[in-house]
């Protein structure tokens, strides 16, 4: 599921609404940029960090100009010979690899990123394969070990910090009336039948579903890379809340021009 018309709040990038619904295909078929790792040097990249977990671990890592939510599908097509090399070791071992968003215009991909589990995949004859992953924890690159075949990182976990006395459940139930709300105006606007939403939540806690609200941000991979990156629950549903106003107002000022203007829609 997809947000149409995505107005980010102003803290963040300007972004371009969209006219409607994405459509995702089958599978993304995607062929990594050269990248250099934002804030970081490729040579030593050491960067900054500020997760909870000591633990390091190394991770293969898969640049990709999409962002990887906790709890997301990423349908894939693994085709280029060092992501394939990847995948026939990922075979051999726990299936798990790092998303980390790929800037195409800058070259630049950011060092906050979420684990993307295979948990269906199919090789075809001439060694490419199909994969279907799931987002699980997000991590933070603290060092680069090797970047041929494939790029191998050092990582560590990060987990969002307690949001003390903030009413998480009263902050997910306003994000949810909201994004019923840009769903029911975008379905008018596109002239489908405005049908009620059903529950969005589905019983969530407050910090998986704003994971999932952000997955639902295509189209604006900057703002989405802002939310996955907050180690905050209260914070990231503050900007969702934000976004999604934004995107409302957006909406309904698109609304009142249809029904002035019927035939300028």
């Amino acid at each position: 599921m997809a947000l149409p018309h995505v107005v980010s709040s102003p803290s963040s990038t300007s972004l371009t609404p969209s006219p409607s619904f994405k459509s995702k295909p089958p599978f993304k078929s995607l062929s990594p940029p050269t990248i250099a790792l934002r804030r970081c040097k490729l040579n030593s990249f050491r960067c900054s960090s500020s997760s909870f977990s000591d633990d390091v671990v190394e991770l293969p890592l898969f640049p990709l100009p999409l962002v990887l939510f906790p709890g997301a599908i990423l349908p894939l097509q693994i085709f280029e010979f060092r992501y394939r090399i990847m995948m026939h070791t990922l075979l051999q071992s726990d299936l798990r690899f790092g998303v980390v968003y790929s800037d195409s215009v800058s070259g630049s991909a950011a060092e906050v990123g979420c684990v993307g589990e295979v948990v269906k995949h199919e090789r075809l004859v001439d060694d490419r394969f199909f994969l279907i992953c799931k987002g699980q924890e997000r991590f933070r690159v603290t060092n680069l070990v090797r970047t041929k075949p494939y790029l191998l990182g050092e990582v560590t976990w990060l987990e969002d910090r307690p949001s003390g006395e903030e009413n998480l459940d009263s902050l997910a139930n306003e994000v949810e009336i909201l994004m019923k709300e840009v769903i029911r105006l975008s379905n008018r606007l596109n002239g489908k039948a405005e049908k009620e939403v059903q529950d969005l939540r589905r019983n969530q806690f407050p910090t998986p579903f704003s994971f999932f609200v952000g997955s639902t941000f295509e189209g604006a991979p900057r703002e989405q890379q802002a939310l996955l990156e907050l180690e905050d629950t209260a914070a990231r549903l503050k900007r969702e809340r934000e976004t999604l106003r934004n995107t409302l107002n957006y909406l309904t000022a698109a609304s009142a021009v249809k029904d002035v203007f019927p035939s300028s829609s």
